[in-house]
């Protein structure tokens, strides 16, 4: 069941990477690499909690081992000729397989996923977009990310704390972009890139309509930002408090943000 919390200002939160819930017939047939669910994006819904008030919030607590709702539902790669996952996962992050022998997802049982897991999530996020532009004439979605900070499969080197994604400028207004882009190279201690190895997945590139006054914008955070990058993944509240000062600032200038 998708979750979410209504606002009424122009800003919708995005969590798609948050939850760990495996239907028992999935969770079988997964391997021990895959019942570890490492690459959870792990307390970002308790990161983005509070961070903000009416802001509108869409969540779904199915693991992306189960189905990726950031990914293409025709299966295209989000990123061609890079290391990446697919719609339904056959590797984790690190490139090791996560189903027992024989037990990888076939194109029906994909497809039946995709109508029990991704659509869902998108017609509820879809409709609150709506909602709000209804509203205001616009809507902003801020589709929040994290991911260890370290990950030789799909990136050489260090990633950046903060990592903005607008595929290349095409998801929302220049100004959107601009001003999270300087919050975060303001934000003293931190390290930060625009369109760097994430430029935005599906959900950002597919809602990010300008002309239509729909803006879109992902952020990936480093999860050393705020927690433990290995298990048990400890939220780590010193920390967490403050990356969130510089998360507030973020938002509250994206709730504040008017088209010209």
């Amino acid at each position: 069941m998708i979750e979410i919390t209504q606002g009424t200002s122009p800003l919708v939160l995005g969590l798609p990477h948050t939850g760990t819930d495996v239907p028992d017939d999935i969770w079988g047939n997964l391997n021990e690499t895959g019942q570890g669910l490492a690459d959870t994006d792990w307390h970002i819904q308790d990161l983005y909690d509070g961070v903000v008030e009416n802001v509108t919030t869409v969540r779904t607590p199915i693991h992306r081992y189960v189905i990726d709702v950031n990914r293409d539902p025709a299966g295209v790669s989000l990123y061609p000729g890079q290391n990446t996952t697919t719609l339904v996962p056959i590797t984790d992050f690190d490139g090791n397989p996560i189903w027992r022998e024989g037990c990888e997802p076939d194109e029906a049982e994909i497809i039946r996923r995709r109508e029990a897991f991704h659509a869902p999530y998108h017609a509820a996020l879809e409709a609150e977009m709506e909602r709000v532009k209804e509203i205001h004439g616009f809507a902003i979605l801020y589709d929040c990310h994290s991911i260890r900070g370290d990950i030789p499969f799909l990136f050489d080197g260090r990633l950046p704390d903060f990592n903005v994604g607008t595929n290349l400028g095409t998801t929302c207004d220049p100004a959107i972009e601009a001003m999270t882009v300087a919050r975060c190279a303001a934000a003293d201690g931190y390290t930060d890139i625009l369109n760097g190895r994430f430029k935005g997945g599906w959900t950002t590139r597919h809602y990010g309509r300008p002309a239509e006054g729909l803006h879109a914008i992902q952020m990936e955070l480093a999860q050393a930002t705020y927690c433990q990058e290995s298990p048990p993944w400890s939220y780590e509240a010193d920390r967490a408090t403050r990356l969130r000062t510089h998360l507030t600032d973020i938002l509250t200038d994206l709730q504040n943000w008017r088209p010209a």
